[in-house]
């Protein structure tokens, strides 16, 4: 079921310095952008939502997906997926070991999982790579791979931390598109970290930096 990610007054802290403050609300579909240069607390922020953050950064204020309040919850339960600009495919599993790591407990019995994973593969265009091993893959098939075992583990919103900064030109603009169109099918909130205004514009969204004031593209 489609959920809204709301970001209600959350702040973080190291030290004295603020480094996140954004109350917002990304709704289901919908990619925000958060955009700034290298160290500005773009990452620091998808940790808050992680809940990853470590002990030398403050929190305050609330995070709720949907109608939970996940604020306080371990990364596990808060059934938020993570894009990384590296694939960080598993070396020693086959294409679908990777992608039925995701699979959640729920899923009871080879059949229904391998299901799932073949449709995932053939929505992605690439049925019968279950048995590939990843080393075999181009970049692009494996960046396709990476997204779908994202999905697979169902989440409810997607944070995406500059997962087109490592493509070529041609690439990146056909991955992003992939991403940007999932997204929208999926009807995901999601929020694109970025220093690259080209994947800014590329989402047609909000575009604000970590301190929650809005960003003008060039």
């Amino acid at each position: 079921m489609s959920a809204t990610l709301r970001l209600e007054n959350l702040t973080v802290k190291r030290g004295a310095g603020l480094l996140v403050a954004l109350n917002l609300t990304v709704a289901p579909g919908e990619v925000l952008t958060i955009m700034g240069p290298s160290g500005s607390g773009k990452s620091t922020a998808l940790a808050a939502i992680l809940g990853t953050l470590t002990r030398d950064f403050t929190l305050t204020g609330r995070i709720f997906l949907g109608a939970r309040d996940i604020t306080a919850l371990p990364p596990h339960l808060r059934r938020v997926g993570l894009l990384f600009q590296d694939d960080v495919l598993f070396p020693h599993l086959s294409v679908g070991g990777n992608l039925a790591f995701a699979l959640r407990p729920a899923v009871k019995g080879r059949a229904a999982r391998r299901a799932l994973i073949d449709t995932a593969l053939t929505s992605a265009e690439l049925a019968g790579f279950a048995d590939r091993d990843p080393a075999t893959l181009s970049g692009g098939q494996r960046a396709r791979v990476a997204l779908m075992r994202t999905l697979l583990a169902s989440p409810s919103a997607l944070l995406l931390d500059e997962p087109f900064s490592r493509l070529d030109t041609a690439l990146r603009a056909q991955i992003r598109g992939f991403v940007l169109n999932r997204v929208h099918r999926e009807g995901l909130p999601a929020i694109l970290v970025t220093h690259d205004a080209e994947d800014a514009a590329a989402t047609a969204g909000r575009v604000v930096d970590p301190l929650g004031q809005p960003v003008s593209l060039p």
